[in-house]
C-alpha cells in the first residue's frame, strides 16, 4: 500500500513537473512571438523613419543644388553683364582715342599753319618797317611801334567782331537748347490743373437742418463761426449752406465738421466742440499720410516727418488760386525732366522741386516770407545745399549755382505762368 502511494506520488510529481515544463515552454513561445512581433514593428518604424530622413535629405540636397545652380547662373549673368559693359566701355575708349588722335592731328596741323602764318607775317612786318623807314624817314623802332599799334587796333576790332559773332551764336544755341528742354519736359509731363474755389458748398437733407445749424437765437451758428474761424452763409438757396474762408485748411475742417453734425443730428455748442476736435485729429493724421504717400511714390525716402507733414498740409494752401501741392508736384516733375535733359541729377532736382515752396505750408500759422521759412526748415533737417540754393533762387534772391537749381527755377516759372494756372484773388485787391 505504501509502495502504491509512493508510486502514485511519484507519477503525480512527474506529471506535475511535465505539466509545468509544458506550461512554461508554451508561455515562453508566446513571449517569444510577442518579442518578435514587437521587434518587427520597431524595425519597420526605424526603416520608415530612416526612409523619411533620407527623403528629406534628398529634398534638401536637391534644393541646395537648385539654389547653387541659380547662384551660379546669376553669377554667370553678372559676369557676362560686366563683360559686356567693359567691352562697351573699351569700345567707347577706342572711339575716343581715335577721336582724340584726329583732334591731335588737326591741332598739330593748325600749329604748323600758325607757325607758317607767323613767319609770313613777321616777314611782312619787317618788309613794311623797311619800306616805312625809306619813305617816311622814321627810325626802325618808330616804324615798328607805329606798325604794331596799327596791328593791335585792327586785331582788337576783329576780336570784338568775333566775340559778338560767338555771343550771338551762343545765345541762339542756348535758346534752341532751352526751347528743346522745355518742350521735352512739357510734352512728357501732362499735369492736370483745377483752380481752388474760395467757398465750399454743403448739401443738406432738408431746409429744416438750416434751423438746427442756426440754433436758438443764433447760438449754434455763432459757436460754429467762432470755433471754426470761417463765415457760414445761410441764405434762401434751398438745401445748401456755404462755408467761406481764404484758408483752405480751416474751410476743409469746417466743412467736414458741419457734415458730421448734420449726419448725427445733434447740433449744440458742446457737440460742436467735440466733433471739431475729432476732425482736427483726423485731418492731422491724414495730412501726414498724404505727405508720406507723396514721398514714397516719388522715391524720395528718407525724409523727415516734419517735412512730410508740411507737404501734406500744402494740399490746403493756395497761391493766386493755384493749389500749392499741385503746383509743387508739377514743379518737381518738370524740374526732374529738365535736369535729366541737361545731364543733371534727376533725383536731386525732383527733391528740390518738391520742397522749393515748402515754406508756404507755414505762412498762415507762423507768418513771414515763404522762402526764408522754407530755407530754415530744410536747413534744420540737413537737406542738400543745392536744394537750399533752389529755394532761394526760384524767386530771384540769389543766382542758381547748379543745373538742378536752374531746372527748379525754370519749372517754377513754367508752372506759374501757364495760361489759367493762376488768378488774382480778392485778398490782393483788399491789400491794394
Amino acid at each position: 500500500m505504501v509502495e502504491e502511494v509512493s508510486i502514485v506520488a511519484t507519477i503525480t510529481a512527474v506529471l506535475g513537473a511535465l505539466a509545468s515544463y509544458l506550461f512554461v515552454k508554451n508561455d515562453n513561445k508566446k513571449q517569444f512571438k510577442h518579442y518578435v512581433t514587437e521587434a518587427k514593428a520597431k524595425a519597420s518604424a526605424i526603416a520608415y523613419e530612416a526612409e523619411h530622413i533620407l527623403q528629406e535629405a534628398q529634398i534638401e540636397i536637391k534644393s541646395k543644388e537648385v539654389e547653387l545652380d541659380k547662384r551660379f547662373q546669376d553669377k554667370v549673368l553678372e559676369v557676362e553683364k560686366q563683360k559686356t559693359e567693359l567691352l562697351l566701355e573699351l569700345k567707347s575708349l577706342e572711339e575716343k582715342k581715335q577721336e582724340f588722335s584726329l583732334i591731335k592731328k588737326e591741332l598739330e596741323k593748325k600749329v604748323r599753319d600758325l607757325e607758317s602764318l607767323e613767319e609770313e607775317k613777321r616777314q611782312e612786318i619787317n618788309k613794311s618797317i623797311s619800306i616805312m623807314e625809306k619813305s617816311s624817314g622814321m627810325t626802325q623802332d618808330e616804324a615798328k611801334a607805329y606798325l604794331l599799334q596799327q596791328v593791335e587796333e585792327q586785331s582788337q576790332l576783329e576780336m570784338a567782331q568775333l566775340i559778338r559773332k560767338y555771343e550771338k551764336e551762343a545765345r541762339h544755341e542756348a535758346k534752341r537748347k532751352a526751347d528743346y528742354i522745355i518742350s521735352q519736359a512739357v510734352t512728357r509731363y501732362a499735369g492736370e490743373f483745377a483752380g481752388e474755389r474760395l467757398i465750399n458748398i454743403i448739401n443738406l437733407p432738408s431746409d429744416e437742418h438750416k434751423g438746427r445749424i442756426i440754433g436758438k437765437e443764433g447760438r449754434n451758428i455763432k459757436s460754429l463761426e467762432q470755433l471754426l474761424g470761417v463765415d457760414i452763409i445761410v441764405d434762401e438757396t434751398p438745401g445748401v449752406i456755404i462755408v467761406s474762408n481764404f484758408n483752405l485748411y480751416r474751410r476743409a475742417i469746417a466743412t467736414r465738421t458741419i457734415e458730421i453734425l448734420v449726419e448725427d443730428g445733434r447740433i449744440h455748442p458742446g457737440r460742436i466742440e467735440a466733433v471739431h476736435k475729432k476732425i482736427i485729429d483726423e485731418f492731422e493724421q491724414k495730412i501726414l499720410e498724404d505727405g508720406e504717400n507723396i514721398v514714397v511714390e516719388l522715391g524720395l525716402l528718407p525724409m523727415d516727418e516734419e517735412l512730410m507733414r508740411l507737404l501734406g498740409r500744402m494740399r490746403y494752401r493756395a497761391s493766386y488760386g493755384q493749389n500749392a501741392l499741385a503746383h509743387t508736384l508739377e514743379v518737381a516733375k518738370l524740374a526732374a525732366l529738365m535736369a535729366a535733359e541737361m545731364d543733371g541729377d534727376k533725383k536731386l532736382a525732383l527733391r528740390a522741386g518738391l520742397l522749393n515752396a515748402i515754406g508756404k505750408a507755414l505762412t498762415h500759422d507762423v507768418g513771414g516770407n515763404h522762402v526764408d521759412l522754407g530755407v530754415e526748415v530744410c536747413k534744420r533737417h540737413n537737406e542738400h545745399p543745392t536744394l537750399i540754393n533752389a529755394i532761394y533762387a526760384h524767386h530771384g534772391h540769389i543766382e542758381p549755382d547748379s543745373v538742378e537749381s536752374a531746372a527748379v527755377c525754370a519749372a517754377d516759372a513754367l508752372s506759374a505762368s501757364r495760361p489759367g494756372a493762376r488768378r488774382d484773388v480778392l485778398e490782393n485787391f483788399v491789400n491794394r
